[in-house]
């Protein structure tokens, strides 16, 4: 059995510096562990509408549906999608509106995500940042292959065309456009779940980055992530959904830094410095054993140039001469 996760988050939305209207939508509903990114296609308040539909129906959906929760994420989706398409069909001025979404259902230690589009899903854990979800549009598609680097695809001028969409056409239960992925959500993880408004403005290493400084207000992770989009251009509507699991606490944050600090502190305390071992016997040993054969070797000296002569005297003889290389 699992081991329940339990998760803080925080929503963070904005139109941006370029467009008048905010087409995303988001939820965050931390007791029923359901988060959601929707951003709006259709303009003239078609993109708006599509995307308050799809929060609605998916909300409801979750709750009434049975069956496993990737069953229940997907008949959710599909549910909105035919729900936005007849609103499209019954007001011609919003003939074409849809969206693309990122759903992410918690329960317990687990997550199951549902995506359409080029909206996206991050886990972030152990200091790393990993994308979950694929970017289903043609540039997204490059990109996760390795054709087009990430700075490479944030540039593209086709960065924005997608191959599917919830609402543009009537979908069935069983119809393969939306990606179902389950994960593992460990309480010292965290999720992230954008619109491209941010992801096509900030790369993935400033995402972490920022994401690190989170020291236990997730409000302010959202509200940083929205002000590094708006920094680098705000184009587009830009909405982020952070939820952090009960454990996780970002490397860069405040209480972190004074976690090392106490633990610093800790280790500085209980360092022990070993005693000086007292004088003894043996250490005065050591110094004077090579006294005293100074000494011995001082005498011997003396007594050898003091007895030179007289052994020369009373035991006459000489060295033999030393042989040079010419005498051989």
């Amino acid at each position: 059995m699992g081991v329940t996760v339990h998760w803080r988050s925080a929503v963070g939305t904005d139109p941006g510096l370029v467009r008048e209207s905010n087409e995303d939508r988001c939820l965050a509903d931390d007791e029923r562990g359901i988060f959601m990114v929707v951003d709006g296609i259709g303009g003239h308040a078609g993109g708006e509408i599509a995307a308050e539909l799809a929060v609605d129906t998916i909300r409801l959906s979750l709750g009434n549906s049975r069956g496993s929760a990737a069953q229940r994420v997907r008949a959710a989706i599909v549910e909105a999608n035919n729900v936005i398409h007849k609103a499209a069909d019954a007001n011609p001025s919003w003939h074409g509106m849809s969206c693309v979404l990122t759903l992410a259902v918690a329960e317990d230690n687990r997550v199951i995500v549902g995506h359409v589009g080029d909206s996206r899903l991050y886990l972030i854990w152990n200091g790393a940042i990993r994308k979950l979800t694929m970017d289903q549009s043609p540039v997204g598609e490059q990109e996760d292959a390795g054709a087009l680097t990430e700075a490479e695809a944030m540039r593209h001028p086709r960065r924005n065309e997608v191959f599917v969409d919830v609402g543009s056409q009537p979908r069935q239960p069983d119809d393969d456009f939306i990606q179902i992925r389950e994960l593992e959500f460990k309480p010292d993880a965290a999720l992230l779940l954008c619109s491209d408004g941010l992801s096509d403005l900030v790369t993935a290493a400033e995402i972490l980055s920022i994401v690190e400084s989170y020291d236990g207000h997730p409000a302010a992770v959202s509200q940083a992530l929205i002000d590094a989009a708006l920094v680098a251009g705000g184009r587009d509507n830009v909405s982020v959904v952070f939820v952090a699991g009960s454990e996780f606490l970002g490397s860069r944050s405040t209480r972190m830094a004074a976690a090392r600090q106490r633990l610093s502190t800790t280790r500085a305390r209980g360092t022990v410095t070993a005693p000086q071992s007292p004088k003894t016997p043996r250490r005065f040993a050591r110094i004077l054993i090579p006294l005293l054969f100074l000494v011995i070797g001082f005498a011997l000296g003396y007594a050898t140039a003091f007895l030179a002569p007289l052994i020369n005297v009373y035991i006459p003889w000489k060295l033999p001469a030393p042989v040079s290389f010419a005498d051989r």
